[in-house]
């Protein structure tokens, strides 16, 4: 399966989890807690995990054309979420087995 993953350099990844996780809870399965969260989309499964100095956010698809949705998807509704800061994405992609 296709994945991906981003560090995203913040001091608020756990208030970014807990929002993103509530925001979409409503609508698809969601896990959370403060440090760890995982959400599973239509498009893939969106893996969270938040440290003092980080978010480290990890997507699978099922397929590759939709990773990189999933990828712009999960990103863009965090931006919002913090828009008092400057983010930044670098996703790296996972070599293919």
């Amino acid at each position: 399966m296709p994945t991906s993953h981003a560090d995203v350099v913040t001091e608020h990844a756990s208030r970014y989890l807990q929002q993103l996780c509530k925001h979409w809870a409503h609508k698809f399965p969601v896990e959370f807690d403060l440090n760890h969260g995982t959400i599973d989309l239509s498009l893939g499964r969106t893996v969270l995990d938040a440290d003092p100095a980080a978010l480290h956010i990890a997507v699978t698809a099922d397929e590759a054309g939709s990773l990189e949705r999933l990828e712009t998807v999960v990103a863009d509704h965090i931006k919002r979420f913090a828009f008092r800061e400057e983010l930044t994405f670098g996703w790296k992609h996972a070599p293919s087995s």
